[in-house]
């Protein structure tokens, strides 16, 4: 029966299987599984899915962008970005790579934007702050990358933020791990004084549902939103994309 799965590094703090399997049982799909496959080394995915068999999984931190060259192929959006999260497992042992992130993140966050939000920082510089950045360019909204890693990227570092760089960009978007469960008290080292009631702040990790991050932006009286909603808007795009028929991949 079908097997579907999210491939990561680690996946204690994931809902997806829990969400899926809940799926299943809800839509009556008998014998329909979704597991979790843990790995230090994402080159043996192809061995990894043919093992379990799958007609799909997902792709997580930190491989996104990692497990491109070993998928034959990366279509639509997913190849604008060379970001993954979301592969379809062909009858023929081909494995095709999309981007559901970009759709997750698109209708999550658009009911909540406002004429203000015309500047983004957004922390980190992983695969999902590709599918972040390409939603915001297309909806017009200015952005910088910030992260610990600025050598290879057009990043700039945590240390040069200021208030005034945090006042200027009411939109402030965290795509890193940081705070996510069991590491709860950890979060983006930004002088959130320079928040106000102006900002609105997503943090793409859903596990906690406030993070501290979002605690910290809602005490100097932003709006806040996590990752759950993203979630589930992918994992819907993602079962899509499974459920194709090969011919129109």
């Amino acid at each position: 029966m079908p097997v579907y799965a999210l491939a990561g590094k680690k996946l204690g703090h994931s809902f997806s299987k829990a969400w899926f399997n809940a799926k299943f049982e809800r839509e009556g799909l008998s014998g329909f599984s979704y597991i979790n496959i843990e790995t230090d080394a994402i080159e043996n995915i192809r061995a990894l899915a043919a093992a379990e068999q799958l007609s799909g999984f997902n792709v997580t931190i930190p491989y996104k962008s990692a497990i491109i060259p070993f998928l034959d192929e990366v279509l639509g959006d997913a190849a604008k970005v060379n970001a993954v999260n979301t592969v379809k497992c062909l009858k023929n042992g081909k494995l095709i790579g999309y981007n559901t992130d970009i759709t997750g993140f698109r209708e999550s966050i658009k009911p909540h934007l406002r004429a203000c939000h015309s500047r983004a920082l957004i922390f980190g510089t992983g695969g999902a702050s590709k599918a972040v950045a390409y939603v915001l360019a297309e909806l017009g909204i200015e952005f910088q990358f910030i992260s610990r890693h600025t050598s290879s990227s057009p990043a700039l570092p945590y240390s040069a933020l200021t208030n005034l760089d945090i006042r200027n960009a009411p939109l402030l978007i965290n795509t890193t791990p940081l705070g996510t469960f069991p590491d709860t008290e950890t979060c983006p080292d930004i002088p959130y004084e320079g928040i106000d009631k102006y900002h609105l702040l997503f943090d793409l990790v859903y596990n906690p549902a406030e993070t501290l991050f979002l605690k910290k932006g809602k005490m100097y009286g932003a709006a806040t939103l996590n990752g759950y909603d993203m979630l589930i808007r992918q994992a819907e795009e993602s079962w899509r994309i499974w459920q194709m028929p090969e011919e129109q991949v």
